[in-house]
């Protein structure tokens, strides 16, 4: 083991943990979940969902949180009384209509009370008429999970059938799987496009469960890697099998030249890590499909263009409809500081231009946007980046854990 190693402490998965947080409120408290997400979307999470038990209010306002809002609609529905589920603006601009219609179909009451197909939104709470369902899961994979994670509770169990191929289909394999750990049966189609999942009698086994490390935010290291090749960086806890659709990371910044090793410590039996370090062989050009890790886009767009390489990335429909609009933060961003971005509605073409910094990197509102440009201060120790504050949506100690890499001599 090196002893020099950069040593980061990544935080526990979002998505994991805001899925197990349902699964466990939904089979009455029964499991021991450990390391849990210290994100402000976990955290609202378990505000809401204590808010629901204790019956204190019938509005549940969700901030900007896109899972969140989508995780807790189904279960507001199957929880009998009138409940109100909004957001800020933001989140009233992104889509929820293939949720809300499938909750329809189901026999479930929601109404949208200002534009068809987004929050706000009244729900009746009560009991299904229906046990099948189809789902359009094109603009998001959510819609997916949020209805699988409610069917055990369902008198009938659920049927849910995709009707086009999903985007970022390993967070419904995700959701599946924390769902048969948790002792519910869950089974697929063979062509995939089908769910059944049975209605759960009785109680699970009570399990303590611990949460894997979250590569979402793995990713900006990597990009600290790749402008950094003198240094090695450890991510504790982070390791390279993972049902995490943002594993991708490693794919793709080893095209870059960034070595991933997954080491085990010898004084603990289940303590790995991965160390990872630059300056490895890289492909001409990089030609990389986000459609199962959307997510990583700004992450990518921002190595790439950092790096001077030429690099396609395709599946990234949807990134405008995230907490900001990520195609016009990306392409906006980084054309300020001298990149070349052509981008169409499925594609962003990076082209290498040199950089120069620009004062300050706007971040819109969004985490993933300020955390995929930080890195630059490697390039630009003086580069500004506006509403620092917007990483605690999903990772509150990045500004700690990241100048462990800027002031490494």
């Amino acid at each position: 083991m090196n002893t020099n190693d950069i040593r980061i402490n990544l935080p526990a998965s979002k998505s994991m943990s805001n899925r197990w947080l349902m699964i466990n409120h939904l089979m009455g408290s029964h499991f021991r979940i450990g390391k849990l997400s210290s994100s402000d979307d976990t955290k609202l999470l378990r505000k809401l969902l204590t808010q629901l038990e204790s019956n204190t209010s019938d509005i549940f306002y969700c901030n900007n949180a896109g899972s969140v809002a989508r995780f807790m609609m189904p279960l507001l529905a199957l929880t009998p009384g009138h409940h109100i589920l909004t957001g800020d603006d933001r989140l009233c601009q992104r889509p929820m209509a293939p949720l809300i219609n499938a909750l329809r179909q189901l026999g479930f009451r929601v109404e949208c009370t200002e534009t068809e197909g987004f929050l706000p939104v009244q729900i009746q709470g009560g009991t299904p008429t229906r046990r099948t369902v189809s789902v359009d899961p094109l603009l998001s994979s959510q819609f997916v999970s949020a209805l699988l994670l409610v069917a055990p509770r369902l008198p009938e169990g659920l049927s849910l059938t995709m009707i086009q191929r999903p985007t970022s289909r390993p967070y419904i394999e995700m959701t599946a799987d924390a769902l048969r750990q948790a002792g519910i049966d869950v089974r697929r189609s063979s062509n995939g496009r089908t769910y059944y999942v049975e209605h759960f009698i009785g109680h699970p086994k009570a399990a303590t469960i611990t949460i894997e490390r979250d590569w979402s935010s793995a990713s900006y290291f990597y990009t600290m890697a790749l402008l950094r090749p003198d240094l090695r960086i450890r991510l504790l806890g982070l390791q390279l099998e993972s049902c995490q659709g943002d594993s991708a990371t490693d794919r793709f910044f080893s095209m870059l030249g960034v070595r991933s090793t997954e080491v085990r410590s010898p004084y603990r039996s289940s303590g790995r890590s991965i160390t990872i370090q630059g300056g490895g062989e890289r492909q001409k050009t990089v030609l990389f499909n986000c459609i199962d890790c959307p997510d990583l886009v700004p992450t990518f767009a921002v190595a790439a263009a950092a790096s001077g390489q030429r690099a396609l990335l395709k599946g990234v429909s949807n990134i405008a409809l995230k907490e900001s609009d990520r195609m016009i933060a990306i392409t906006n961003e980084l054309c300020r500081m001298g990149a070349v971005v052509k981008a169409t509605q499925e594609e962003m073409h990076i082209l290498p231009s040199p950089l120069h910094p620009t004062e300050p990197v706007r971040t819109y509102g969004d985490h993933r946007i300020a955390m995929a440009f930080a890195p630059l201060r490697l390039l630009f120790p003086d580069l500004e980046i506006e509403a620092p504050e917007v990483v605690n949506k999903s990772f509150p100690e990045f500004w700690d854990e990241f100048d462990k890499v800027l002031n490494s001599k």
